[in-house]
């Protein structure tokens, strides 16, 4: 087993000033794969001194500087590639191949967008024509933390912490206790970049301790997180009293919109998003609405894929889905499973249990359930896993209606093949992405939701002026 007790802080690996241990269990075997400790006050206070002495100096190199090191910090990424895959597969259940070339390929491309982005970066702007002294100024917040999931780990990491570095932040990231082994890697990434003391620590930790007394702190300006919605209301109300900038990249419940002209693929298309990284993703389309028309023919093909997708461990090759990353989160899965049974919703693959064969393992059998209505318990709470609901609509307006009826308003998607169509449904989603026909958003859009998805956008430009305040300037001389 694995000993990742220490943190990483000032540019060093140090020791939890009182031990706390927690096992690392991997969702393939239940067994502990690593011991880590969790943080209490006085390493979250040492992480943010660390990296407020370092953010006068880090926040005054040269915008070239800070992209150097973030090129840097690609080049060894890279190199870390397989050592990143397994650190992933065995903390939170991704599968061999999957984790290396779209857990960690995700990392690779953020930070790749990022670079591109920030090479044509503006710090200082022009208001416009008619205001010619007038200029907006962005500027690094200051310390910054960051508390990151464990669905994507490198994913949410990368669209975190590489903004902030980039634009003069100094940062102390908190990743998720269940899976914090691929952040560790990150750290020693990191270090390797040679990134400056201070500029960036890791603390691991659990929500009410590590997460809040970040939250709390006085000396930290701004608190990104991504995770559940209700966790995002704790962490709004703990930052409150020192008025702290606040983004959330929270929870979903995407409506996947399937008008009877869509293409051939797009249901099959849709039940395998669905169930991709074992459902555990927060803008999963895991609603379908379809026009009643071609309904049966799409509970058909949809159960079809269920029954097709194969479940295996982690740590074999293949197209398989893993485990889920818990027992408490099976646990919840296979409670939600029971309930739209219970409720009346027509389970037509999956169901609740073990896949067949398998005796050990958080595993979850792809499932769905057809003849749902919009107001069952599957249908508005986000389950994260591999469970799709089905709805049918009998008209445009009825299909909108149905989707925005939600608390959530992550990722929607739309299949028809009617432009019109698709352009006027999309501006009439309450979402903050739409994607339509398969077609994925293109690299630099803004990542992040409306309502309870939280408001945050990661990535691109948009991710970028997340990490920064924005001052305006009059007066300035243009000349100078």
């Amino acid at each position: 087993m694995l000993d990742k007790r220490k943190f990483y802080i000032d540019g060093t690996w140090v020791d939890p000033v009182r031990a706390n241990d927690l096992e690392v269990i991997d969702p393939s075997t239940e067994e502990p794969v690593a011991v880590i400790s969790l943080g209490d006050q006085a390493d979250t206070d040492a992480a943010v001194a660390a990296a407020k002495r370092a953010f006068p100096a880090w926040s005054r190199t040269s915008p070239a500087d800070r992209l150097a090191h973030v090129e840097k910090i690609l080049e060894v990424y890279k190199s870390r590639a397989k050592d990143m895959a397994w650190a992933i597969s065995h903390e939170m259940g991704a599968p061999q191949d999957m984790s290396l070339e779209d857990q960690t390929g995700a990392g690779i491309y953020h930070i790749k967008n990022f670079i591109n982005a920030f090479k044509d970066f503006q710090f200082v702007r022009p208001l416009g024509d008619h205001a010619p002294t007038s200029m907006t100024a962005w500027e690094p917040v200051g310390v910054v933390g960051l508390i990151t999931p464990w669905n994507w780990p490198m994913n949410q990491v990368t669209l975190k912490v590489i903004p902030a570095l980039l634009v003069g932040d100094t940062a102390v990231l908190k990743p998720s206790e269940i899976a914090p082994l691929s952040s560790m890697v990150f750290a020693e990434i990191i270090h390797e970049a040679g990134l400056p003391k201070g500029v960036f620590n890791l603390v691991n930790g659990d929500g009410t301790g590590v997460g809040t007394q970040l939250s709390t702190h006085p000396d930290v300006e701004m608190i990104s997180f991504t995770g559940s919605t209700r966790a995002g209301i704790a962490i709004t109300k703990a930052a409150a009293d020192s008025l702290k900038k606040v983004c959330l990249e929270l929870g979903g419940k995407g409506a996947n919109i399937v008008f009877a002209d869509a293409d051939d693929k797009a249901v099959a298309r849709g039940a395998t998003h669905c169930f991709y990284n074992s459902g555990q993703s927060c803008n999963a389309p895991t609603r379908m609405l379809v026009e009643r028309s071609v309904y049966d023919r799409a509970v058909e093909t949809a159960a079809k894929v269920a029954n097709d997708t194969a479940v295996a461990a982690a740590h074999q090759p293949g197209a398989h889905i893993g485990p889920v990353v818990s027992r408490g989160q099976w646990e919840k899965i296979q409670d939600m499973i029971q309930t739209g049974i219970d409720e009346g919703a027509r389970l037509v693959a999956g169901g609740p249990g073990l896949p067949e064969g398998v005796n050990r393992g958080y595993f979850v059998r792809p499932t769905v359930f057809a003849d749902v209505s919009n107001d069952m318990a599957i249908a508005q709470q986000e389950i994260f896993g591999p469970v799709l609901s089905i709805i049918p609509f009998d008209s445009e307006e009825e299909a909108i209606r149905i989707a925005n009826d939600t608390p959530y308003g992550l990722t929607n998607y739309v299949q028809t093949q009617d432009g019109a169509k698709r352009n006027r449904v999309a501006r009439q989603l309450r979402s903050g992405m739409v994607e339509m026909n398969g077609i994925s958003r293109g690299a630099g859009s803004a990542f992040g939701g409306v309502k309870a998805s939280g408001r945050a956008r990661e990535g691109g430009v948009m991710g970028l002026e997340e990490f920064m305040d924005s001052k305006a300037i009059s007066g300035w001389d243009r000349d100078a």
